[in-house]
């Protein structure tokens, strides 16, 4: 089974009823080689595709998922499709779904092309072009093939790129279901992608699980880029068992176990940087370790987020400032 971050469970709740049948479908139908992250924003602007498929060999997928039927769609065009508003049945105009997912994939790309570990050499025909294949599509969950023909949606969306729902029910062989996908690539290489490489493909797409973060500034849409050497000890991240964790963490209380190094301090400081960009109300974190306040504050700082937003305190200091702020006399020591 591949692993779907975040996991199936924890959000399943904000899922459509077509996005949750898609992924339950991707946890069947793909191998454990596969990694597949739901609604998780691309880069600093906070792209939200549906689906990110990346696998070491065939490459990186972006999929759009639309449980439209074929009444809501009013008219299509390659530019704009037109539709029926869900609530109010009026008609709204979007942008064409695979024309989505095409900007989606060519922004991360961009953010890939930064790395010269990452882009075809000077000496290459390709040169400074992306290693990665890359591809994207739409996934129809309440159409048939059999209806996305016969309406002529392929004059506006090219075939190849489409998965319909007849074709991703429960019975569809696995392998079929999987040339689908790789059907959606204009091209393919014979080199899989190193675990490093993988790591480092994380690492500028989805930077808010950098443990040390990258000083490369966002490209513009038709910005010409420069690949950059980095230094492989820059690339610093979770690795996918807590990536999942952190992404998986839903409201209430949760009581995180591990022993030393598993990173249950990453999994705080990636939570208190969620709830901060997610909240206009300020966080208080508090821990026991002195040492490990200074650290957590660091590791925030790293990562922009200023203390008015979160404040880090050693669980006794935080105790002794509320004494003071309420006027109670602090505890006489000599009697402890």
């Amino acid at each position: 089974m591949p692993s779907l971050i975040p996991s199936l469970n924890s959000c399943v709740a904000r899922m459509t009823s077509g996005e949750k049948r898609f992924a339950v479908r991707l946890e069947q139908k793909l191998y454990d080689d596969y990694l597949i992250w739901y609604d998780v924003p691309i880069g600093k602007k906070q792209l939200h595709p549906d689906f990110i498929v990346l696998h070491p060999l065939r490459g990186l997928l972006v999929l759009e998922v639309k449980d439209w039927k074929i009444d809501t769609i009013l008219n299509v065009t390659r530019a704009n499709w037109t539709i029926a508003d869900r609530n109010s049945g009026e008609p709204k105009q979007i942008k064409n779904p695979l024309e989505q997912a095409r900007t989606y994939v060519l922004h991360a790309v961009k953010l890939l092309e930064r790395d010269a570990e990452l882009v075809y050499a000077i000496a290459n025909d390709h040169a400074g072009k992306c290693i990665v294949p890359y591809g994207y599509g739409v996934v129809f969950t309440n159409i048939t093939r059999a209806v996305f023909d016969k309406q002529g949606l392929g004059e506006v969306i090219e075939s190849n790129l489409v998965i319909c729902k007849d074709e991703m029910l429960e019975s569809v062989d696995d392998g079929e279901f999987q040339q689908r996908l790789w059907d959606m690539f204009p091209y393919h290489f014979d080199r899989t992608l190193s675990p490093h490489q993988v790591n480092r493909i994380r690492w500028h797409i989805f930077p808010d699980i950098a443990i040390q973060q990258s000083l490369l500034p966002e490209p513009e849409e038709d910005e010409v880029i420069t690949p950059v050497a980095i230094a492989p000890d820059l690339i610093k991240i979770m690795d996918l068992q807590q990536e999942q964790l952190a992404r998986s963490l839903r409201g209430g209380h949760r009581v995180i176990h591990g022993v030393a190094g598993s990173g249950k301090t990453l999994i705080l400081v990636y939570r208190c940087q969620f709830l901060a960009e997610k909240s206009e109300k300020p966080i208080l974190a508090l821990c026991y370790n002195i040492s490990l306040a200074s650290r957590l504050r660091q590791m925030l700082k790293e990562k922009g987020i200023e203390e008015s937003k979160v404040s880090v305190q050693h669980f006794h200091s935080w105790c002794a400032e509320m004494l003071r702020l309420y006027k109670v006399p602090l505890p006489d020591r000599t009697k402890y």
